[in-house]
């Protein structure tokens, strides 16, 4: 734009530029990021995303725009984001879990939507089908259900004696309920005693751990933007009223051991999803896809911690182990 002003400026003016030949900006298509969670929980899985798109010619300021807004795991935020992004009339909404896409869902029922990762697509009615989605939202699957008996087993290699289980949910969004119904079902076949804890907001998660004191041997966190946001937290308490924890994913602050999908995997193919949908494909027609990456980590300092042997076949098993 500049060189042009120059030449025109040179020339005293003395050409009329016909409308045709003004230089005009160059659209970019725009991809509405919903951060559901927090930047330090999703950083990683965030530059997987940009770097599989930069990989498929898709290069931040060049041939594309990404406006990111993060929720921090606050449900009230997913509704004013997705409005946000209708408002600005972005080209496709990236997120993940059920709760932010349901409130995209409800901004909009024409610009496409791609969930990165969501426990139950079919049953948190986020698609008519996995095959084939229908309607503007298809995306991958965290099979959180599937691994849920996966976690327990685990868990019960690692605490043998265990025979009361805690189970932490974010009761606002429907994914980890479905979460929190499968453990309940699991863990009672299993012979243990059940307590549900339902959290909405971070400030539940002291209250919580209040009215668990005694009151159970170990602690399975069901995963979504807000325990994944507060996860340190949560782990750091559940260390010091000498809880074992099993999660989906992040052990740190204390946690013992984590079982669940990679999510960088997730998110590098959620913009091959974004890719096909920017060259013309409809969410519809594009079936949602399963995970194919899992991650078994255990802290063993947390183990020693809470005075428990962790058997050497399990710890040659695990994909990391945190010394």
């Amino acid at each position: 734009m500049t060189t042009r002003r120059t030449f025109v400026t040179l020339l005293g003016g003395a050409v009329a530029w016909p409308l045709a030949a003004r230089a005009q900006p160059v659209k970019l298509p725009i991809i509405g990021f919903l951060g559901a969670s927090t930047p330090s929980v999703m950083g990683q899985w965030t530059a997987s995303f940009v770097q599989r798109l930069r990989e498929l010619g898709w290069i931040e300021g060049r041939t594309i725009a990404i406006e990111v807004h993060w929720a921090e795991g606050r449900s009230d935020r997913y509704t004013e984001i997705a409005t946000e992004f209708v408002r600005l009339k972005v080209d496709v909404i990236v997120t993940s879990s059920a709760a932010p896409v349901l409130a995209a869902k409800q901004a909009t029922s024409n610009i496409p939507i791609v969930f990165a990762a969501a426990v139950d697509p079919l049953g948190s009615k986020l698609v008519a089908s996995l095959a084939r989605p229908g309607g503007n939202i298809t995306g991958l699957s965290l099979q959180q259900t599937d691994a849920a008996g996966k976690r327990l087993e685990l868990l019960r290699e690692v605490v043998p004696g265990v025979d009361q289980l805690a189970i932490m949910a974010n009761a606002a969004d429907p994914g980890p309920l479905l979460e929190m119904r499968e453990v309940q079902t699991m863990a009672r076949a299993l012979g243990l005693g059940v307590m549900a804890i339902e959290i909405r907001r971070a400030e539940d998660i002291a209250p919580a751990f209040e009215g668990l004191k005694g009151r159970s041997a170990a602690l399975y966190v069901c995963g979504d933007p807000l325990t994944n946001a507060n996860r340190a937290r949560i782990n750091t308490m559940a260390l010091g009223a000498r809880l074992p924890t099993v999660l989906s994913f992040g052990i740190e602050g204390g946690g013992l051991i984590s079982y669940g999908v990679n999510f960088q995997d997730l998110f590098r193919r959620a913009a091959e999803i974004v890719d096909k949908i920017l060259r013309g494909a409809k969410p519809a027609d594009i079936p949602v896809e399963q995970p194919t990456k899992f991650d078994f980590i255990i802290n063993l300092a947390t183990a020693k911690a809470l005075g428990l042997t962790v058997p050497e076949t399990l710890l040659a098993r695990a994909d990391e182990v945190i010394e």
